[in-house]
């Protein structure tokens, strides 16, 4: 039992670093620096960092639930 609590530990901090790898990757394509105001490029670049890792880790959390969830339907029947 310890040793499928450390896998779950182990595959969800991969999922959720993969995941907003990810998103920072996708969000390259928006064009922020239209957005930012000329002397406020290090407040735009955390925003884009956190932006990221909040995208990345729903979307992971998604694919971890839904991981769970299918390995759980056995037991409907």
């Amino acid at each position: 039992m310890e040793m499928m609590i450390g896998q779950t530990a182990l595959i969800s901090i991969f999922s959720h670093i993969f995941f907003t790898g990810v998103a920072f990757y996708a969000m390259r394509a928006l064009m922020i620096e239209k957005l930012v105001h000329k002397h406020h490029i290090l407040q735009a670049q955390i925003l884009y960092i956190f932006l990221s890792i909040s995208i990345g880790t729903l979307v992971s959390t998604f694919f971890l639930n839904i991981s769970s969830w299918s390995r759980q339907l056995p037991y409907l029947f």
